[in-house]
């Protein structure tokens, strides 16, 4: 299916591996110029040279100066900015009782201030040209306790700042959607890692709690962000979407 996304420009945070990675393929596929933003270089050479040798552009993407020039210079390479994706995030801490405020402070700057501010940034744009779409990645655990509690909390601002957002741009004809993962499998992931420190404790959960009875792909939520981010979706604003398996035990 041709979802119509030739040529549009596009930026994906965290676009340098896992989940970020399939998307800014995806994206590519499409026929899409497609540029990606992360911390460290060697991922990003490599994800680049994957590609067919896409921008990319390095920062910490904690750090509000570090967003303003990595968008800025998005704007100077292409002129204009047609989809945005924040995927940058992460986990810290565990409990709330055994995780420092800073933990939970770093938390909020990955997860949900790098969203709120390049999504303020995209917008400002976008609202110029009367289009544009922005996709915010989450987690089944921004709805539901299940990963760690700073996670949790600043995933779940980002559900919340998703539908706020959308009510504010979409008079302007623009979109904002987000998606929430449940438990993806790939290389660089936590799950990778847990699943080898302990395969049958790790295969035991997810015959418990996925009730697909696998983990999900990261080109599975790449296939969902394409469809958002098109004139396919066009009367889709403001609702996140679960792509987990059934793993969420949320019914709305």
């Amino acid at each position: 299916m041709d979802l119509g996304l030739k040529k549009r420009i596009v930026l994906v945070t965290g676009g340098s591996k896992g989940i970020g990675k399939e998307i800014a393929r995806a994206f590519v596929e499409e026929g899409a110029q497609v540029a990606i933003a992360a911390r460290g270089l060697s991922a990003l050479e490599e994800t680049s040279n994957a590609l067919g040798g896409i921008p990319f552009y390095q920062g910490d993407l904690t750090i509000k100066a570090e967003r303003e020039r990595i968008f800025q210079k998005l704007i100077d390479d292409f002129g204009t900015i047609d989809v945005l994706v924040n995927n940058v995030g992460g986990s810290n801490g565990s409990s709330v009782e055994e995780t420092d405020l800073e933990q939970f402070e770093q938390a909020m700057a990955l997860n949900y201030y790098s969203t709120l501010h390049f999504s303020k940034m995209a917008l400002e744009v976008m609202k110029k040209r009367q289009r544009g779409a922005i996709l915010n990645i989450t987690s089944i655990f921004g709805r539901e306790s299940g990963g760690k509690v700073s996670y949790n909390n600043s995933k779940a601002a980002v559900i919340s700042f998703t539908k706020a957002l959308a009510d504010e741009a979409i008079p302007y004809g623009v979109r904002v959607n987000g998606i929430a993962p449940g438990a993806i499998l790939h290389p660089t992931g936590n799950w990778q890692k847990r699943l080898e420190a302990d395969p049958e404790g790790i295969k035991a959960y997810v015959k418990r709690e996925i009730p697909a009875g696998r983990f999900g792909k990261p080109e599975e939520v790449a296939n969902v962000a394409v469809f958002l981010a098109s004139e396919k979706a066009s009367w889709v604003t403001g609702a996140t979407l679960q792509v987990d398996g059934g793993q969420s035990r949320a019914n709305f």
